[in-house]
């Protein structure tokens, strides 16, 4: 498997990565494949690697508005909220950096080598302290966190528990003094105990990207026009998703069209890209 040049930089060589000097303890060299960013803001979006469809969507959300605005997105390649928050990024045409834990002879989970062909592809790139031939072993997972906030200008957890390792990522942030978000879940979620317990904590609650914005970058805030629909069958579509409804087989019962008009309208929708899907026949905004 091999992506590109893997390329070598002491963290002072690049205004990206000289930010990791204030972090502890640096790393001695960075490895990359791809391009780094030229300029910021930066936000990393982490949580768990086996999120409920809350989890998805909230993220999905999150990295996709941050993008379109500008924002490079951070992640960590892994299976879960890293996953959409890279894909979701792309999907908004815009810059996104994966931090391994692993050398870059080879992309873990392997199961996302085409995931990380598409972030270098599309102007992103991989990066690890560990060089070339150096398989992840455990603690490297836990290190490898310090430099993904390290590298960010605030850090979002969307969905953990409270005995996930996202929290070790929150607690680097915390000491880096990076500003904090975490997403509000259900009370009744195990996978939403870990963002509660980090606002009870201090952390900043999120509900949208221009929460994010608003703290570390409110030039890049832009008022998205609200989407209406050129036909009364697009009207009824977007009423229900702002309604909180994302099954398909849902929209398509309580909007009473008929599934060829439904099929016909949602298709249209995507393409004018004021819906999107989610997986599983599950739509959003």
């Amino acid at each position: 498997m091999k992506l590109g040049k893997i390329n070598r930089l002491s963290i002072v060589d690049s205004s990206f990565t000289s930010i990791l000097t204030t972090i502890a303890p640096p790393p001695k060299a960075l490895y990359y494949i791809g391009a780094l960013p030229e300029k910021r803001p930066t936000v990393a979006i982490v949580g768990s690697r086996r999120p409920t469809p809350y989890g998805i969507e909230v993220t999905r959300q999150l990295a996709y508005d941050l993008a379109k605005a500008g924002v490079t997105v951070i992640s960590g390649l892994a299976y879960g909220i890293d996953a959409a928050a890279h894909k979701a990024a792309l999907e908004a045409g815009g810059t996104t950096i994966a931090v391994l834990a692993n050398g870059l002879h080879r992309v873990y989970p392997t199961a996302h080598i085409g995931l990380a062909r598409d972030i270098i592809q599309k102007g992103g790139a991989l990066i690890s302290e560990m060089p070339p031939g150096e398989d992840a072993r455990a603690y490297h997972f836990l290190a490898r966190n310090r430099i993904i906030s390290g590298l960010a200008d605030a850090v979002v957890v969307t969905e953990a528990t409270d005995r996930s390792g996202t929290f070790s990522t929150a607690t680097h942030a915390l000491t880096q003094n990076k500003e904090l978000f975490a997403v509000p879940g259900p009370i009744t979620s195990l996978l939403s105990v870990g963002a509660n317990k980090l606002l009870k904590q201090g952390a900043h609650p999120v509900t949208s990207a221009q929460d994010i914005l608003e703290r570390i970058a409110p030039s890049y805030i832009v008022a998205a026009p609200e989407p209406l629909g050129d036909t009364t069958e697009e009207h009824l579509i977007i009423t229900l998703l702002k309604k909180g409804v994302r099954k398909g087989d849902e929209l398509q019962q309580q909007s009473m069209l008929s599934p060829q008009v439904y099929l016909q309208t949602l298709t249209m929708l995507e393409i004018k890209g004021i819906v999107r899907p989610l997986g599983g026949d599950r739509w959003s905004l």
